[in-house]
């Protein structure tokens, strides 16, 4: 299986991005495609010594940069890393693609090169977050800001299907945010797709609140991506200083690290069960393919 990878996406592209495709290929035997600018992904190629590695190099004369627009991406940067790698999906030529970069701009490219399932108007990021029981899938997550109670719906059926196929899951438990259980609860937007989650052949448990992310009253919780972005963005601050918290009580006097060295294999497991970096990215739902 070939991933294509946009080699100058994110803050830190080529180089970052460069090693870990590497370390992907070593590590799991993966087959990598890096989209950029030839010169420099081979000199990042070069100094990781990776040349004999199943790693492939596409040129790509532009980038997409992380402020510009969608609609600009697709006008003017017809020949960005990020599309070249969505066309190297939509030709068959890789399985998937992957992007640090601009993510409205992703969105839009996927869209737009590769196509989306049919049923489906809107694609979803699926960020796939950890609860006391095992996972809860949170979507949108900032792909669409401004959504219709449609396009709820669709998110719902999509993160219904990612939970039953990828994380086996039988009857995923699907709940809609809001500002309180309550059925009447919510602006104009959660009401309307309350009735047509109701309606709808889901496993749909109602309404739900912010703190039913993690404590695993649901598998899939279904919002529009503004408010799925600031939920997460916070998640993602909150697990940074529970550590940054944690680290200092333990370090604070001699008793404290003592008992934090022979408590350390815990702690090692805590931390990878709230370090969202574990995870690494999150699928662009919707698509046809996988991005």
């Amino acid at each position: 299986m070939k991933i294509a990878v946009d080699a100058m996406g994110g803050d830190h592209g080529p180089r970052v991005v460069v090693e870990g495709s590497v370390a992907a290929v070593r590590e799991f035997g993966a087959s990598v495609a890096l989209v950029g600018d030839r010169a420099a992904i081979e000199r990042e190629v070069v100094r990781l010594d990776a040349q004999g590695l199943a790693i492939e190099v596409h040129h790509a004369s532009q980038v997409v940069g992380m402020a510009e627009s969608p609609s600009h991406a697709l006008r003017r940067k017809r020949d960005s890393s990020l599309r070249v790698a969505a066309e190297l999906v939509k030709a068959g030529e890789a399985a998937a693609f992957i992007s640090a970069g601009n993510t409205g701009a992703a969105m839009a490219i996927a869209m737009f090169v590769i196509g989306v399932l049919p049923g489906i108007d809107r694609p979803a990021i699926a960020a796939v977050l950890p609860n006391l029981r095992k996972f809860t899938i949170l979507l949108d997550a900032g792909a669409n800001v401004d959504p219709k109670a449609e396009h709820l719906l669709q998110f719902a059926v999509m993160g219904h299907v990612y939970a039953r196929d990828i994380l086996g899951l039988d009857s995923p438990r699907v709940g809609l945010l809001s500002v309180g259980e309550e059925e009447g609860k919510g602006n104009e937007l959660t009401k309307e797709a309350y009735e047509q989650l109701r309606e709808s052949s889901l496993n749909f448990v109602g309404n739900v609140e912010g703190r039913d992310i993690y404590n695993g009253r649901c598998d899939v919780i279904v919002t529009d991506g503004f408010t799925g972005n600031v939920a997460l963005k916070i998640s993602e601050s909150l697990a940074d200083m529970l550590g940054a918290m944690l680290k200092e009580e333990l370090t604070r006097d001699a008793r404290s690290k003592l008992g934090a060295k022979l408590a350390m294999p815990a702690f090692a497991r805590f931390r990878r069960r709230v370090d969202y970096t574990e995870m690494g990215g999150a699928p662009l739902l919707g698509i046809d393919g996988a991005a």
